[in-house]
């Protein structure tokens, strides 16, 4: 009974009070009217003053007025010495004082701690009741009741005022309102005790008491607060949880959830709370996920039901348009960094909110389609359905973005989980006879119509969004231009690669013709600005996307190789109509799908069905089509004002036009096959010869067009075939090493496209590139050349002595080695004088090289191997050569330096 008395003590202070309180607001009283009387008593006097001598009239002091102003001031005084607290809040440009500890513990802490204290005071009653036994059960119950409709009556006293004028400046501490939540707290244990301990009434009964209080509760909260909002929402998201049911009947449940919502929300909207709502999204897809994992048989409606009412009231209750930001013009968004326009479009307040409405809507989906539980109904539908709203929310507010990525990625996520094959596993597309036999009118499964028509939802919120947005948001719209292409493409695939028929899918090519469609209509009709538009561009490419997903369900192979770039190219010759910037860039999608489709099948129509006979057969249209028309659709455009796409293009075109001769060199070096073995030192040399051929091609077309695709492409495929020289040439594939047959005859033998044809190639693109291309690439060039036609000069001595198999294991002869010195040396004499007569120091350099390499040959191998009269020709050799050559560099310097010895000046007769 303690709890009675303190509450009794409360009530007498506050009694007790009451007189002094009575008194301030006399005061109060007399201040207004005096004030009052100090402002009519000039107006009075000057009105009666009619003399013709004003200065006498201004002059006179008025004496009611004298003795009214030190009363007002003294009572005034005494005001504020009684009620100091009601003094006016400072100007808010006045800077705000730090609140002491006493303001803090006493003002503030206080009440919250006190609240907490009476609300368990009531229900510590009820308990202490319940184990004393000294009053029957309906006395506890009507005790406790009574307790909490006095602390409800005393907040609201309070609250008006009645009792005691509380301070403004604790308006998060308010008495009024902790009395009013301890009071609720107190009426929903008692209710709660009376149906469970007691059984004085059923479930149904006891619901409806807990909904009203939790509700009261809520209504309460206008006046009181949104610490108060929480208690009612947290007891009306407790109250099904205190009662029992056998049969719980889960639309109500959810109905009743969806009311508290709805309620929260309304109060949050009239109040312009931000935290009530998060708690309201975030209990309720609590709810959501807590009912799912504890049922046998789940009923997905009534969830989906409360679901859409939290979207929808979302999206126009609220936030609804309140935080609509106004957004700069597009001139102003583009000088603004690409970090801060993504941070613009995606945390824009109240970020709380929309984050907890996506996880509240997206997890339960995702979680109903991952639980194996049987349903009353199709858990598919209400997947839809939800996400589909939390879609458009996402395109209907500004503030929303993070809801559409929610939903796009709980629609990608939630398709893979309905996908009825594993979708690395592609072999039941192409066979039909192993679709489910569930396939509506032969064209669909009900879990593909499902995904498309998730995916029409998807492209229709976009266009919408586009439609109103694109003028002032074009961030955002372009935003949903990738979302309305992106995300219906990407469900239709998943539906047509785990449903679909391969080559004669009817119901998803017509999809996809009817999505392009739509794309294609909303560039040009939604769009109608004249000049560059990234929402337009994005629609464009998204058009094509729709339809290249058309060709690939109504088509197979070879044909969709070759339409699809057929399709890109005509976009290309739109341009001629409407020079929109996003029309190129299909033909670059075009030739990515390309690559793409020839990295998952390099031979296009299947190993089985590829014919043997060399150039003639499906690879040639299959790569040489695309080729064809890349470089038609970059000479069409090569005026075009977009660099980046006809760099793209050119790009694009002679990687395609490399790979389609190299497919066919090794179909036809492989009689007829396409696998994965290793190629020979033949068919590799051809395709560094195509390397090379292709630098040199495009740093033609870079001469007589300059374009950064070609100058540094020709470079970069300089570099790829040295790459494969210094790898594969030099070792992987080196005759020496792994002991291929050379041949018979003579210099026409493997090492002449093997060595000899790249090494003359290289020097010709060395010598083509001096002045066009930087320093080091030319000396690259050189260095890659000599090293080619060294290695070509070296294995022909050793096929020369050893026949045609050069491999490592046998050895060498006694006169294949003095012969390597010869050669190296004359190679050495012959790199000095071209680098000589082509002042190229690389070859200089080279030819240096090779003789100290032949110097140190001769000094270490040939001195211990060579014996007789070849040791002897050996170093004889070798010291002529290198006299010969320390003659030639003199010559060669003086030359240069322009200058010359005494003995030359003796002889000229003009020096």
């Amino acid at each position: 009974m303690i709890e009675i008395l303190v509450l009794v003590l409360v009530l007498a202070q506050i009694i007790w009070h009451r007189k002094l309180v009575n008194r301030v607001n006399q005061l109060e009283d007399e201040v207004k009217v005096l004030r009052e009387r100090s402002s009519t008593v000039p107006t009075t006097v000057l009105a009666e003053e009619t003399a013709p001598e004003p200065a006498i009239t201004v002059d006179t002091p008025d004496v009611t007025e004298t003795k009214a102003e030190p009363v007002a001031e003294a009572i005034e005084a005494a005001a504020r010495e009684i009620h100091e607290d009601q003094s006016p809040a400072p100007t808010p440009q006045a800077a705000q004082p730090r609140e002491s500890f006493e303001s803090l513990f006493g003002a503030r802490w206080a009440v919250w701690v006190g609240g907490l204290a009476l609300a368990l005071g009531g229900v510590f009653l009820v308990r202490y009741s319940i184990e004393s036994g000294l009053l029957g059960p309906g006395a506890r119950l009507v005790l406790a009741t009574l307790f909490g409709l006095a602390l409800a009556g005393g907040g609201e006293l309070l609250r008006r005022g009645l009792l005691l004028k509380l301070p403004e400046a604790y308006s998060n501490a308010m008495i009024p309102g902790v009395l009013t939540a301890a009071a609720s707290v107190t009426l929903l244990a008692t209710i709660y005790a009376a149906h469970g301990f007691y059984g004085f009434i059923g479930a149904t009964p006891a619901f409806i008491l807990l909904a009203l209080v939790s509700l009261a509760t809520l209504g309460l909260s206008l006046l009181h607060g949104q610490a108060l909002a929480g208690v009612g929402l947290a007891g009306s998201l407790i109250a099904p949880l205190l009662v029992s049911s056998t049969s719980p009947n889960v639309s109500v449940l959810f109905g009743f959830l969806g009311i508290v919502w709805l309620a929260s929300n309304a109060a949050a909207r009239l109040r312009r709370w931000l935290t009530l709502p998060v708690l309201a999204n975030l209990g309720l897809g609590f709810w959501c996920m807590a009912y799912m994992v504890s049922v046998s048989i789940v009923d997905p409606m009534p969830l989906a039901f409360a679901l859409l009412v939290m979207i929808a009231g979302t999206h126009f209750i609220w936030p609804g348009a309140v935080f609509e930001a106004t957004v700069a013009e597009t001139a102003e968004i583009e000088a603004i960094p690409p970090a801060r326009r993504i941070l613009r479009l995606f945390a824009q307040p109240p970020l709380g909110m929309t984050i907890s409405v996506s996880l509240a809507a997206s997890l339960p989906m995702l979680l109903l389609l991952a639980l194996e539980t049987p349903s009353y109904s199709s858990p598919i539908l209400a997947f839809v359905a939800v996400t589909g709203a939390l879609a458009a929310l996402g395109s209907g507010r500004l503030h929303a973005g993070l809801a559409a990525v929610a939903a796009s990625v709980t629609a990608i996520i939630g398709a893979l989980m309905l996908a009825s094959t594993d979708l690395s596993d592609l072999s039941p597309i192409t066979n039909p006879q192993a679709k489910p036999a569930t396939r509506l009118m032969g064209l669909l499964t009900p879990d593909s119509l499902a995904l498309l028509i998730l995916g029409a939802i998807f492209a229709l919120c976009g266009l919408m969004a586009i439609r109103r947005r694109h003028q002032t948001a074009p961030d955002f719209a372009a935003f949903w231009a990738v979302l309305a292409a992106a995300i219906p493409i990407g469900l239709a695939t998943i539906s047509f690669l785990s449903d679909g028929i391969l080559a004669r899918d009817w119901a998803h090519g017509a999809y996809g013709i009817l999505l392009g469609g739509a794309l294609l209509f909303g560039a040009i009709r939604i769009i109608r600005s004249a000049e560059d538009d990234l929402t337009r561009d994005l629609l464009l490419v998204g058009s094509f996307g729709a339809f290249t997903f058309a060709l690939h369900a109504l088509t197979n192979g070879l044909t969709t190789t070759i339409l699809v770039p057929v399709l890109g190219f005509a976009y290309v010759l739109a341009t001629a109509r409407q020079p929109w910037r996003g029309l190129p860039w299909a033909m670059v999608a075009a030739a990515l799908f390309v690559m793409a489709r020839i990295g998952w099948e390099p031979s296009l129509v299947g190993p089985d069905h590829l014919g043997k006979t060399p150039v003639f057969n499906a690879l040639l249209p299959g790569y040489g089509v695309p080729a064809l028309l890349l470089i038609a659709s970059a000479w069409r455009l090569r005026h075009w004002r977009g660099l980046r796409v006809l760099n793209a293009l050119q790009g694009l075109a002679a990687i395609m036009s490399l790979l389609a001769v190299a497919i066919l060199v090794r179909h036809g070096m492989n009689g007829g096959t396409l696998d994965a073995r290793v190629p020979t030192l033949g068919e590799q040399s051809i395709y560094t010869l195509l390397t090379i051929g292709l630098s040199g091609v495009l740093m033609t077309l870079d001469l007589r067009s300059p374009s950064l695709t070609f100058r540094y492409g020709s470079m970069l495929a300089g570099i790829l075939a040295t790459i494969n020289v210094l790898s594969l040439h030099v070792f992987g594939l080196n005759p020496y090493f792994t002991g291929e047959s050379i041949g018979t005859l003579p210099v026409v033998n493997l090492l002449l496209p093997g060595y000899l044809l790249p090494a003359l190639a290289y020097a010709g693109l060395a010598y083509y590139a001096r002045d066009k291309r930087p320093l080091p690439y030319v000396i690259m060039l050189a260095l890659t050349a000599a090293l080619l036609g060294f290695l070509w000069a070296t294995l022909s001595v050793r096929w020369a002595w050893q026949g045609n198999d050069i491999a490592s294991w046998k050895g060498f002869l006694q006169g294949e080695t003095y012969s390597y010195s010869v050669v190296w040396l004359v190679i050495g004499v012959a790199l000095l004088a071209v680098g000589s007569r082509l002042d190229a120091r690389s070859l200089r350099l080279a030819s240096a090289g090779l003789v100290v390499l032949t110097v140190l040959k001769v000094f270490l191998i040939d001195m211990a191997n060579l014996e007789g009269i070849l040791r002897a020709l050996s170093f004889i050799g070798l010291g002529a050569v290198l006299i010969g050559i320390g003659l030639f560099y003199q010559r060669i310097l003086v030359q240069k330096n322009g200058t010359h010895s005494p003995a030359d000046s003796k002889d000229t007769p003009n020096a």
